[in-house]
């Protein structure tokens, strides 16, 4: 079980890194093969492909590896991942870097897979401790990958391709010749509904007393995609950053999120609960998108890293909020839920906020951020009205 769990973890932290590898020089590299210095609608839809696709293919996926076992799974998605970063790494258009994007999308499982391993090996009673360990070595993929990815980009532009689509292969080798098969039972019949990718969705009628807090979940959702869409060109158009800096930033990001989930997160709700910290993350996350939004000097986005990662523990707070409300026959079903309202922001949210970006960068580039903290102000009267039957109840 040891070498089964160490060799799962590494699989995690080889994947973590590989996609950090590629995000400080993904828009330059989207400038050149598209021969145009304004990306336009083009990075928001390459984004928003890989997501929109990943929410097709997931129930697929999972269904494949409960019914066939997770080792093809799992290489079938790694060989994926290969064939997306080779894309990216010798595309010679545009829409061959789509292409290679699409690949990815529909074979795109590893975390997912992996978590169903560590599943299928674990002890109930450990299964949190493992699940800690797994977050914990995806924390430390995406703290190193943009750092060396940074670097590798001040040398050449295709280099941190080159190098994420060796880790993948390294992924691929390892779960090859290593890691055995985990699923000890497979199911004789396969639901055909199990398939159909709305199919989590259509179990939000099933809660109706979430519905405001599913609202909440989805809005949390499309503000998050604000940093995670123009972070990097940010940086590179309102600060002159390079592409080391740029990973640098990114790893610096993922230290202090790592540190505020580990250490922040459980303690403020115990200590005040779910909707303190749910108010406590958006008042923070709303005050470094404004604070950054009007920033005149790259210094500021680090300094403003401690608020923004105090802004990410909004979402746990309000998953636990969540489960509190359902039985414990469907939390399960809350969690399929919650994925694909993650899965639907992911789509929509890169297209819009791509869209804004471009349109206001000559005036006024910050502008996305001032919309995102504004979305901000649809959560306060549902909290408040969330409070108040919670209260009569």
């Amino acid at each position: 079980m040891n070498k089964m769990l160490l060799t799962i973890l590494a699989v995690v932290i080889l994947d973590a890194a590989g996609t950090g590898l590629v995000m400080p020089i993904l828009p330059e590299l989207l400038r050149r093969v598209a021969h145009t210095p304004d990306l336009g609608w083009r990075y928001g839809a390459f984004l928003s492909l890989y997501a929109g696709l990943q929410f097709l293919a997931a129930p697929v996926i999972g269904t494949l590896s409960d019914r066939y076992g997770r080792r093809p799974v799992l290489l079938i998605s790694l060989a994926g991942g290969m064939i997306d970063y080779a894309f990216m790494a010798w595309a010679p258009g545009f829409w061959w870097l789509f292409l290679g994007r699409a690949v990815s999308g529909l074979t795109a499982a590893n975390a997912s897979v992996a978590a169903a391993c560590l599943t299928d090996i674990t002890p109930q009673e450990k299964r949190t401790r493992v699940f800690g360990l797994l977050s914990a070595c995806f924390g430390i993929g995406f703290i190193l990958g943009p750092v060396i990815g940074g670097l590798l980009g001040t040398v050449s532009l295709r280099a941190p391709f080159v190098a994420a689509a060796a880790l993948v292969m390294t992924n691929f080798i390892v779960a090859l010749f290593v890691l055995p098969e985990t699923r000890a039972i497979t199911p004789e019949r396969i639901d055909p509904a199990a398939f159909h990718p709305l199919a989590p969705l259509r179990w939000v009628g099933a809660f109706p007393a979430l519905l405001p807090l599913l609202f909440l979940s989805l809005v949390l959702g499309m503000v998050g995609e604000v940093g995670g869409t123009i972070w990097v060109l940010y940086g590179q158009d309102k600060f002159g950053w390079d592409t080391m800096t740029v990973g640098l930033s990114l790893a610096g990001f993922g230290l202090f999120h790592a540190l505020a989930q580990a250490f922040v997160a459980g303690s403020l709700s115990e200590r005040w609960g779910e909707r303190a910290a749910l108010i406590v993350a958006i008042i923070c996350d709303s005050a470094a998108y404004v604070a950054i939004a009007f920033a005149t000097r790259g210094f500021v986005a680090f300094l403003l890293f401690p608020l923004f990662c105090l802004g990410g523990i909004g979402q746990p707070a309000l998953v636990s909020l969540m489960t509190q409300r359902v039985s414990a026959d469907d939390q399960g079903r809350l969690q399929g839920v919650l994925s694909s309202l993650t899965s639907l922001a992911s789509v929509i949210a890169p297209l819009a906020i791509s869209e804004i970006y471009f349109a206001s960068r000559p005036i006024f580039p910050g502008l996305v951020w001032i919309v995102g903290a504004s979305l901000y102000l649809v959560c306060m009267p549902v909290l408040l009205a969330t409070r108040r039957k919670a209260a009569s109840a």
